[in-house]
């Protein structure tokens, strides 16, 4: 073999080896400590703050799926709730999970795990809390501002046009009329209800048992495991190694979370905007909106 052929060889070889050690870093930097490299671990995953957006959890939960060193999973609450479709979406993705996994999908919940955060709760296999964590607040609101008299006041006009007389339902301008009252209380209802079943199936409860207690009100910890909407109490250290005990782990296990995500002046100055960081980075919270939206929300 010539000199030339040997070098471009050995550059060749080291490439590939920058190439693996890259997307090993990466896998690291993405997840955290990586389990397949240290054995068995429970996954910690949070659930934090207001909830508006199920990608960034959902997509978290999915690579930790994916990773066959991970043996349990343990949803880690601190969230009074936020909008339906978000909320929703996220108990589907851990009840997918519980139902098509072996492995031990346990929810524990912090300072607050109401409304929407305890409706993604109770996708897990059983769900742990302290005893004085305010949770329940099983029910829905919808809300949007009524500008009428203001407008009246400064002389403001609101013109719409619209393809039916509701499609701008809860307008700005104007107080409902009774017939939008009446559209918008059924909505509120059915979702309402969606509620209640959700509860009653996952929770094992009869739905007028259910229904009962589905009028919006904060339960302690204590209460809620009284009344069956929780399985027990227990801190997160506890409840982790409840977890590695049901994998086979032992009551210490090895942990494994996902890293929290930075952005560098680099992000900003490549076109991400304040806006986009601030979701990405989780710390977004709703803006009340104009028009009507339903929300799974502690108040």
């Amino acid at each position: 073999m010539t000199y030339d052929k040997r070098n471009t060889l050995i550059a060749l070889l080291a490439l590939l080896g920058l190439f693996g050690v890259g997307a090993v870093l990466s896998i690291w930097w993405t997840v955290g400590s990586t389990s397949f490299l240290q054995g068995g671990r429970i996954a910690v995953i949070p659930l934090r703050g207001v909830i508006t957006d199920e990608a960034a959890f959902t997509g978290t939960l999915d690579g930790f799926r994916d990773d066959p060193g991970v043996r349990a999973f343990v949803i880690e609450i601190e969230s009074p709730g936020g909008t339906v479709g978000a909320s929703q979406s996220i108990f589907e993705a851990i009840r997918d999970l519980r139902e098509d996994d072996d492995r031990p999908v346990l929810a524990w919940m912090g300072d607050v795990g109401a409304s929407g955060g305890y409706y993604a709760a109770i996708g897990a296999d059983s769900v742990y809390a302290l005893p004085g964590t305010m949770t329940g607040s099983i029910g829905v609101i919808m809300e949007f501002p009524n500008a009428e008299e203001l407008f009246r006041k400064v002389g403001v006009g609101w013109e719409v046009v619209a393809s039916g007389e509701h499609k701008d339902l809860g307008g700005l301008d104007r107080a409902l009329s009774p017939e939008g009252r009446k559209i918008l209380e059924e909505v509120v209802g059915d979702v309402h209800e969606q509620f209640v079943e959700v509860v009653s199936e996952n929770r094992n409860l009869d739905r007028e048992t259910v229904r009962g207690l589905a009028d919006g009100r904060v339960f302690t910890g204590r209460q809620a495991h009284d009344l069956g909407l929780v399985d027990g109490l227990m801190t997160l250290p506890e409840t982790i190694a409840l977890a590695g005990r049901m994998a086979g782990l032992g009551a210490d296990p090895g942990v494994v979370r996902p890293r929290e995500p930075t952005i560098g002046l680099f992000d900003l100055l490549g076109g991400l905007s304040i806006g986009d960081a601030r979701r990405w980075m989780g710390s977004a919270a709703p803006l009340r909106p104009s028009a009507p939206r339903l929300l799974f929300e502690l108040r």
